[in-house]
């Protein structure tokens, strides 16, 4: 066999390397995949529906994308996942067959040859079984909090719990003149109304016929001290209650994870004189318990603040409210 020359040795030497440089760069090159994850949509008490996207593929190919979710923070793709197609991009996924009334944490993953990447760490909670209705037929989903069962929606009835009418008051000099109970629309709207509930003075919410559904009651400010210390106090109670995502609330609400479940809608209010505002900017609750002749109690959460505040508030002011079982 012909011998190789020193040179040719040098060539075949220096062309190995050549493509183990080439192998380098292209390892280098890959890296993992990068994605966002959507806020929580609901469906049902035991069904939740997520949104990730693919936004980088990491320089390789996306062999597979999902969701995967876990009780404790960090989900992996070792634990419960759902997968659904390949390639970057958006995608939906719905879990199913969910523990009611449980803490959930999610996160969007995506694997290419690099490894896996995952989205940002979504949480949310899943609702109790009990269904509430209200004279008017409203029917509201709950949540247990703490040690108390709160509606995971704002009161929209328009009757007593006897069956008299709440007075629906649309004049601005009306509204201001008022010392008995009544209610208004967002701005008129009853496509407001449908969403983030009614806006009730808090004449109607001492009414002694009582707005609530039969069984449960217009929360206190105990109750809501209550609930803000089981979310960690005040300072940081706001993230935790509000809805996440900015379907309802104005941009940015990136502080909002809705981890309780309570699902706290920006719903706005309507002055004593009549005008509207603030809806998608922030949602204001009243308390049943009142601090003089004039002014109630109320709790307020921000579009762009961590914390929720206890305030005195104008009893002809309308507010959203919120009800917890007896």
């Amino acid at each position: 066999m012909k011998k190789r020359t020193d040179l040719q040795m040098f060539l075949i030497a220096l062309g190995c390397l050549f493509f183990v440089m080439i192998g380098s760069c292209t390892e280098e090159n890959e890296s993992l995949p990068e994605l966002t994850t959507s806020p929580v949509t609901y469906v049902a008490e035991q069904s939740v529906t997520f949104s990730g996207t693919v936004t980088s593929d990491g320089g390789a190919a996306i062999t597979e994308r999902g969701i995967c979710w876990s009780t404790s923070h960090n989900p992996t793709t070792a634990g419960d996942k759902i997968s659904n197609g390949t390639g970057t991009g958006s995608f939906t996924c719905t879990l199913t067959g969910l523990i009611t009334n449980t803490p959930y944490f999610v996160r969007a993953y995506a694997i290419n040859s690099g490894g896996t990447g995952y989205g940002p760490e979504m949480a949310f909670r899943t609702w109790n079984d009990e269904l509430v209705t209200d004279i008017d037929g409203n029917i509201y989903h709950t949540v247990t909090i703490g040690s108390h069962v709160w509606l995971v929606e704002n009161l929209k009835v328009t009757h007593y719990r006897n069956g008299d009418e709440v007075e629906l008051i649309t004049g601005n000099a009306a509204w201001e003149g008022l010392t008995s109970g009544a209610y208004s629309n967002y701005d008129h709207s009853s496509g407001n109304a449908n969403i983030y509930g009614r806006l009730y003075n808090w004449f109607a919410v001492n009414d002694d016929r009582n707005l609530a559904p039969e069984g449960w009651h217009v929360s206190s400010d105990e109750e809501w001290s209550n609930l803000s210390g089981s979310q960690g106090g005040d300072a940081v109670a706001g993230s935790k209650l509000k809805e996440a995502g900015t379907i309802h609330w104005r941009e940015p609400n990136a502080d909002a994870t809705n981890e309780s479940g309570f699902c706290a809608l920006p719903g706005g209010h309507r002055e004593y004189g009549g005008g509207f505002t603030y809806i998608n900017w922030g949602g204001g609750w009243w308390c049943s318990t009142e601090e003089n002749s004039n002014d109630a109690w109320i709790r307020y959460m921000d579009y762009g603040a961590f914390d929720t505040w206890r305030a005195l508030e104008d009893k002809r002011y309308g507010r959203s409210v919120r009800c917890v079982k007896d």
